[in-house]
């Protein structure tokens, strides 16, 4: 896989790669010096091919998965579905024991082999990235993580599909699949309540669409109050070069010293 075949990635991945750099660095460097942990890896749902081209500078950027290796963790999980960027992360490991390439769809391999790994009672410890490209992971992923404790997570919540595809101001017309799949994303049909609101009409009650500001307190709120993490600051609106916000980075966690952390590199990046 050539340089040709990099994804090339706008500024807002630029930052959200060094909130994860800045994160990723403090979280590691604390957990190293817990002797009582045995274990705390880096996990990367939706690892790429491990490095981007940045549409500002026309360079080869480090994507999350080298991020990551610079830094020090007792393993290191990537995961990729598709074939040649999961070859490529391979060659980025270059043999290294303590990283392990999946390839194949990031929620069932988080079920299945990564995240029973990462278990709390285990005194074993995770930081996940999911940062996909639509509507992703599914939510039992999502709840699984949260129930855990032991892992602490970056969540892309892409809102520009949503709007796209789902959330229309006339709901009706929405496809069933589409439907189906935010169902899938946000784990029942509640997002419904947090999408549109009962309005009075000529005709009788009608249906009105809120604010993208509506709709990501109510995942806020789903992260706590049914995955149950116990920290979920507000999130960060990542936007494109129209100002357009094109995704919304959360963090969740049950640490109260990553939670001051992540609120602390957010509000830098979101003053910038």
């Amino acid at each position: 896989m050539g340089r040709n075949n990099l994804d090339e990635v706008g500024p807002w991945t630029e930052i959200k790669l060094e909130i994860l750099r800045e994160y990723s660095a403090a979280y590691s460097k604390i957990l190293s010096k817990q002797p009582h942990i045995k274990h705390y890896a880096y996990i990367d749902g939706f690892a790429g091919a491990g490095s981007h081209i940045s549409k500002t500078s026309g360079q080869e950027i480090e994507g999350s998965p080298a991020i990551s290796l610079s830094q020090r963790y007792t393993h290191y999980h990537f995961i990729d579905l598709d074939g040649s960027r999961a070859n490529r992360l391979r060659e980025l490991a270059g043999g290294r024991t303590d990283v392990t390439v999946y390839e194949g769809d990031c929620n069932e391999v988080l079920l299945n082999d990564v995240l029973p790994q990462c278990r709390y009672e285990d005194y074993r410890r995770a930081l996940c990235l999911l940062d996909p490209y639509g509507l992703n992971p599914r939510w039992e992923v999502v709840e699984t993580i949260g129930k855990m404790r032991s892992v602490e997570v970056f969540l892309n919540f892409m809102i520009m599909d949503a709007n796209m595809n789902v959330l229309w101001t006339s709901p009706d017309r929405v496809a069933a699949s589409q439907r189906a799949r935010m169902n899938v994303f946000w784990g029942d049909e509640t997002w419904k309540d947090a999408a549109y609101k009962t309005c009075r009409g000529l005709f009788g009650d009608m249906q009105e669409k809120t604010t993208n500001d509506a709709v990501v307190a109510g995942y806020r709120r789903r992260l706590k109050d049914v995955a149950g993490f116990k920290y979920v600051p507000e999130p960060l609106p990542m936007r494109n070069r129209t100002g357009a916000i094109v995704y919304y980075l959360f963090f969740a966690s049950h640490n109260q010293t990553g939670d001051r952390i992540a609120r602390a590199v957010f509000k830098k990046h979101k003053k910038g």
